[in-house]
């Protein structure tokens, strides 16, 4: 009998390493929204007809999706609250951190009247949706709720003062020229006539927000950057850039086939050519534009890494 090798002995045999997992791919969700019109019965009779805003939403989706995001476009009649609520939700329920959600409005914009005591000049701004105004204060709230580490990119082609000049008149848009801003007369009187419904909105975001951030809005009117906002809201986890179609004391003005904010946009992206950061696209689409109608550029949340990306990376 040939005695058992000792070198052989009490060896268990090595188990197999387990290949590494491959690491998880960021996820790219767009929602698109134009409207070249609204309801007549939810704004005191008055349509507020425009001609580009349709255009707009459905040549931002045509960039995302060529950039691998699933996208949904909603025109006119389909631009529900319930139906922009929805989208936004739904995305924030679905992405995770390194994941982005683009969001893209293209239509009027508008003020109300601040019941719950956020906004220094007593007015909210809002997005003229088909049948009602969405308040700033929401539309914030409901971007909070991203995990953290998500990317917000919002686009917002429509007449959308900030805090520090909303009680400066705005000049006319210049004569054949449609601005995307609903005229004061018409929100006061939607306003007189829906007060109950926005009064409660903003009633229960209050409630619902108070123990998270501080209004961003606010925060944004009190300092000179609205890059340094980010110490003033507090627990917002997602990193969100905003940029808007113009500034505090002007209007964004429509178009036959896109706005003016987002043809220059179009034009600088250049079918994917553009491979600046985002700091660098919003100069030169500012750039692009005139005097008269100078986009912004807002951070909320820690975006130093997402504001050196490219435009639309996923």
């Amino acid at each position: 009998m040939i005695p058992p090798n000792p070198a052989f002995q009490n060896k268990v045999p090595p188990m197999p390493k387990k290949p590494a997992s491959p690491s998880r791919k960021p996820t790219g969700v767009s929602l698109h929204i134009g409207l070249n019109s609204v309801r007549p019965a939810t704004y005191g009779g008055w349509d507020g007809p425009l001609a580009a805003c349709e255009f707009d939403a459905k040549d931002l989706a045509v960039i995302a999706r060529s950039q691998g995001m699933k996208s949904r476009v909603l025109l006119t009649r389909r631009a529900t609250r319930a139906a922009v609520l929805k989208g936004i939700r739904s995305a924030a329920g679905t992405l995770k951190a390194g994941d982005l959600f683009l969001l893209s409005y293209s239509g009027h914009g508008g003020q109300m009247p601040d019941t719950n005591g956020d906004e220094p000049d007593r007015k909210d701004e809002t997005w003229c949706l088909f049948d009602g105004q969405l308040i700033d204060d929401e539309l914030y709230f409901e971007l909070s709720k991203f995990a953290a580490g998500v990317r917000i990119l919002v686009l917002s082609d429509s007449c959308h003062s900030g805090s520090v000049a909303r009680a400066m008149p705005l000049a006319p848009p210049p004569p054949g020229q449609r601005s995307r801003l609903m005229p004061d007369f018409v929100g006061r009187r939607t306003y007189a006539e829906h007060q109950v419904f926005y009064d409660r909105i903003q009633k229960e975001v209050a409630r619902a927000a108070r123990s998270r951030f501080s209004d961003p809005d606010e925060a944004l009117a009190q300092v000179g950057a609205a890059a340094h906002a980010i110490g003033l809201v507090g627990k917002f986890n997602p990193a969100v850039i905003l940029i808007s179609g113009c500034q505090d004391n002007q209007t964004s003005m429509d178009g036959e086939h896109n706005g003016a904010f987002t043809e220059q946009l179009l034009k600088v992206w250049n079918h994917g050519a553009f491979r600046g950061t985002y700091p660098d696209f919003h100069a030169r689409i500012r750039a692009g534009l005139p005097a008269s109608q100078s986009p912004n550029l807002f951070v909320l949340g820690n975006a130093k890494a997402f504001l050196a990306q490219t435009p639309f990376t996923v």
